[in-house]
């Protein structure tokens, strides 16, 4: 049983070793040249295109022919909000690069309203957030919508130097609490969020329209601390 275990654990470190170093140290000439979380194209209309998908042009159709059909759609929502139809992998690989990726459609709050309506299930999450699955009828408006947004969960951990190696200094550093921090790089339509008690958060959205990101978190900082 020994001798067994430690095969797979040398098995396992076969694998999910050389990924991780290749995170933290990689020779530029030996990686893809597209794909990875920090290869991002700002185009000349204020978009950008990450993950092989132009935000703003590509659909959520042309995500789940990039990455597989177990993308899970839904309407999420915290409380007292209108919340956002998105959709959900629990595990992609991009290059040499695991997480999850969360893709967010580009609707207008009534259209997401409706959608909440006809939702045949609404269950929490996590909290007091919200899930409503999508209604049969709803599903191919979903997919053939606009990307406005993607977030991506890395598997592996980033701190400030890989972080630094990999994207480069942010323009602008804002903590929001005691462990929450993000890191904005409006050029590349980047807020890299690093969390000292949880997984770190890559949100990429059009660089035109990064100030929707931006101005509520700056508002968030600025707000006093509840006691």
């Amino acid at each position: 049983m020994k001798i067994a275990l430690a095969v797979v654990l040398l098995i396992l470190a076969l694998i999910v070793g050389p990924a991780a170093w290749q995170y933290a140290h990689f020779d530029p000439k030996a990686v893809p040249t597209s794909g990875l979380p920090w290869q991002i194209d700002v185009l000349p209309g204020g978009e950008a295109r990450v993950f092989g998908l132009t935000l703003g042009r590509s659909t959520l159709a042309d995500a789940r022919t990039r990455f597989g059909e177990e993308l899970q759609l839904a309407v999420i929502a915290e409380p007292n909000e209108t919340g956002n139809v998105e959709g959900y992998y629990e595990s992609i690989t991009t290059g040499f690069v695991a997480g999850k990726l969360i893709v967010t459609a580009d609707f207008d709050k009534a259209t997401i309203e409706g959608m909440r309506e006809r939702s045949p299930k609404t269950e929490y999450m996590q909290s007091t957030t919200r899930k409503a699955t999508l209604a049969d009828a709803d599903r191919a408006a979903a997919l053939a919508a606009p990307i406005r947004g993607l977030a991506f969960i890395p598997s592996v951990n980033l701190d400030d130097a890989v972080i630094q190696e990999r994207f480069g200094a942010p323009a602008e550093r804002i903590r929001v609490n005691d462990h929450l921090e993000h890191l904005l790089y409006p050029e590349k339509g980047l807020d890299l969020v690093l969390d000292s008690k949880g997984k770190e958060l890559l949100q990429y959205v059009a660089p035109a329209r990064f100030e929707a990101l931006r101005a509520p978190l700056k508002a968030q900082a600025a707000a006093p601390a509840k006691p």
